[in-house]
């Protein structure tokens, strides 16, 4: 089951933290049809945020179609995103490199900023068909 971890100096609303998370699992295969998502009171529990944040969440889940309400049994994902990428090769190759970014001397921070400008320039450059 996932746990969610909010991080209130992000400056990403609350509600929208739980939508990424779920979506990332979803995408890395941690969640897969049929799982159910934690209880509104156990997020609540532990994150201590408002119950009414998570059932905003959940509802953006349900509108998008990733995961379905079940009256008196829970919240239940509906459908996967991607192929699980974390058991591609290329996950093991990012995470080598993580490890070795880390033994170099870089901070967390500093690994999420090469890796954010990285993914940007990729992804903006070969949307563009700049090659």
């Amino acid at each position: 089951m996932i746990e969610y971890r909010i991080d209130r100096r992000t400056g990403v609303a609350t509600y929208l933290q739980i939508v990424q998370q779920t979506k990332q699992a979803l995408r890395l295969g941690l969640l897969e049809p049929g799982d159910q998502l934690p209880t509104a009171r156990a997020v609540v529990e532990a994150t201590a945020i408002n119950p009414n944040t998570v059932l905003k969440a959940y509802r953006e889940l349900e509108r998008e179609g990733l995961v379905e309400a079940r009256r008196g049994l829970g919240t239940f994902v509906r459908k996967s995103l991607g192929a699980a990428p974390n058991r591609s090769p290329f996950a093991a190759e990012l995470t080598d490199w993580m490890r070795r970014a880390r033994a170099g001397g870089l901070a967390r921070d500093d690994v999420a900023a090469l890796f954010s400008s990285a993914l940007e320039q990729e992804f903006t450059e070969g949307e563009r068909g700049e090659r």
